[in-house]
């Protein structure tokens, strides 16, 4: 039981790097916006945090009648990405009628030009 635990920490710890190494690349090239950055940067601090301090996932596993703290990580995690595919899919739909008012604005002055010039 407490290998696995140490093997879960490990894991935890070095995806938290490994997210953080991720983001730190896409912020250099700009790929990034701040507020994206800025969830992924607290999103590995939770995994890193979680990874330190197991008893949080205990307490809070415990508080909620979760039998396993694991679990209750795992939900977590699962919940917040949810959300924030949610968030992104939003996101995506506003940005996609704006490329549609664009575009339409874009060939109404292309027809009027058409129109003034013929």
């Amino acid at each position: 039981m407490i290998v696995l635990g140490i093997i879960l920490r490990v894991f935890l710890i070095v995806c938290a790097i490994l997210v953080l190494i991720f983001i730190i690349r896409r912020v250099r090239k700009t790929e990034l916006r701040t507020a994206d950055t800025v969830f992924w940067f607290i999103f590995a601090a939770f995994l890193v945090v979680i990874a330190v301090f197991p008893g949080i996932a205990f307490f809070f596993s415990n508080l909620l009648g979760i039998e396993s703290p694991i679990n209750l990580v795992f939900l977590t995690v699962a919940a917040i990405l949810v959300i924030r595919s949610f968030v992104a899919t939003v996101e995506t739909a506003k940005m996609r009628e704006k490329v549609d008012s664009l575009t339409q604005e874009i060939a109404l002055a292309k027809y009027e030009d058409e129109s003034k010039d013929g």
